[in-house]
């Protein structure tokens, strides 16, 4: 009696208690109409079937490529400012506070500055704009985790290196940059759904043909509401696979530490 379930088995009565209640939700609750406001499950897989494989690829695939780029971008900056602190220290409070401003701006205010700002895509081209939002949703995150890892590296080790005659970029190569391996990984490993969803928010500001916000827009204009539920669950699995998969490889690349232990 005292045993803990396996995860496999919580997921799952987990899983099966979601589907229950959304059920009874979807047969109960009512919208303005007379249409029912929550599609059953069984609705939302008649939508995957009616739109077929070539509706959601269609989407997908750019809103995937907008979030990759944003995320090689927005990361790749906030880890080269990162390091940049730990050679010239000076730094870090204007490094800090540009982190703390991306958070702080509100998207309403600045997405419709980039859609005039960037380029327009054409159809089935990245968004600059999404791309740029992707990038921005990542940066603090990255940004402080970098910050974090980098100064937690073994102040003796940082001695041995200097005494050595090891200048900064020395210490950041052979000692910060593995103490902070951990840290960074599992910042990198949050920005995934953030990225993605930054992509999406881009996409909603408009002068974009194709993508996820796209599909979702025109389907809440349509009333569809089965088609509305299955983009938002594909969103949020695509997501969740990513995030799962960057989990792994943290795992397998920083065997030694606590996370990798859990």
């Amino acid at each position: 009696m005292g045993r803990r379930l396996p995860a496999w088995a919580t997921a799952s009565i987990s899983a099966a208690g979601l589907i229950v209640v959304w059920t009874i939700l979807a047969l109960t609750v009512v919208g303005p109409g007379g249409t029912h406001a929550i599609p059953t499950p069984w609705q939302v897989l008649q939508g995957y079937s009616e739109d077929g494989l070539s509706f959601y690829w269609t989407h997908f695939s750019v809103t995937l490529k907008e979030a990759s780029l944003g995320y090689l971008w927005g990361n790749g900056l906030a880890l080269v400012l990162s390091g940049l602190v730990m050679v010239i220290p000076r730094l870090e409070g204007v490094v800090s506070q540009l982190a703390v401003i991306t958070y702080c701006v509100p998207i309403v205010a600045i997405g419709p500055l980039a859609v005039i700002i960037l380029d327009v895509p054409s159809k089935g081209e990245p968004s600059g704009t999404a791309v740029f939002m992707a990038a921005l949703s990542v940066f603090f995150t990255t940004v402080v985790g970098s910050l974090l890892g980098l100064h937690a590296a073994d102040k003796a080790s940082l001695d041995v290196v200097s005494v050595y005659g090891g200048n900064g970029w020395t210490q950041l190569r052979k000692v910060r940059f593995v103490a902070a391996l951990p840290a960074v990984l599992t910042a990198l490993q949050i920005a995934v759904p953030a990225a993605f969803l930054g992509a999406v928010l881009g996409e909603y500001f408009g002068k974009v043909e194709t993508g996820i916000g796209v599909a979702m827009v025109i389907a809440q204009q349509s009333l569809n509401a089965p088609r509305v539920w299955g983009i938002a669950l594909a969103s949020g699995a695509v997501a969740l696979v990513l995030y799962l998969a960057v989990g792994m490889l943290t795992r397998l690349a920083t065997p030694w530490s606590k996370g990798a232990a859990a």
